[in-house]
């Protein structure tokens, strides 16, 4: 069985713990790790008793060592971010990040870049430099460049996890909602409010179950509560 971890914020014992008591198949982080270690030292105790898996969030971006301790780690090979990947028998696709401006806001319909490379060449015309250019690029990294979701988009999946909400929560995205659509998937989760949620809408109108998961919770394929982390998952 697939386990979906809330947002951590730095927080891994409950984790770790939980892992040893009921060795899941796999782990996937909805963002918001907040790594104060690489993520490899962090998870060393479990890595060979289940998968581990994470999309960014907005805050892996709050410090560079954040950053690299993410995506520099030994587990970086285990990005979801943009891609699908066959996990304990499904295809599970990965959106990590926000929408973010000036970058893409599918919203407002208003797109500023369309890929990384195009953002990095305006950012270095700037001349700026080399401690502000570093703080833009930084800030920017878990932003939602558009090649990168319409190239998610052209393929189909089992699961797909996201940092951003479906439109059916109040500060989500119908692009969320869509790329779900477009992928055919049967089960979607996501991130960033740190809220239990459950969109029979969702299902309804789109065929697919979808879930929110709380602060440091934990949600399985089934959307059953394996963890619940004080009241923030009720």
């Amino acid at each position: 069985m697939i386990w979906f971890a809330g947002d951590p914020h730095g927080k891994f014992e409950h984790i770790i713990r939980l892992v040893k008591e009921q060795h899941p198949a796999a782990v996937i982080f909805l963002g918001d790790l907040e790594c104060r270690l690489p993520l490899d030292e962090i998870l060393a105790s479990i890595i060979d008793l289940t998968e581990i898996w994470f999309i960014p969030g907005n805050h892996d971006v709050d410090s560079q060592a954040h950053w690299d301790n993410l995506v520099k780690s030994g587990l970086a090979h285990r990005n979801l971010h943009g891609r699908v990947a066959q996990i304990d028998g499904l295809r599970v696709a990965g959106l990590g990040g926000v929408f973010d401006q000036p970058i893409w806001r599918p919203d407002l319909h208003m797109e500023g870049f369309q890929n990384r490379k195009e953002y990095q060449v305006f950012l270095q015309a700037q001349k700026l430099n080399p401690e502000v250019f570093n703080a833009k690029h930084l800030r920017y990294q878990t932003s939602i460049y558009p090649d990168e979701y319409f190239q998610l988009a052209t393929q189909t999946a089992d699961v797909l996890v996201t940092h951003e909400a479906p439109h059916f929560h109040p500060y989500g995205f119908v692009a969320i909602s869509e790329l779900a659509q477009f992928l055919e998937v049967k089960y979607a989760f996501h991130g960033h409010h740190h809220q239990h949620l459950h969109y029979p809408m969702a299902l309804k109108a789109q065929g697919h179950e979808a879930y929110g998961v709380g602060l440091r919770c934990i949600t399985n394929l089934n959307g059953e509560t394996v963890f619940q982390y004080q009241k923030q998952c009720a």
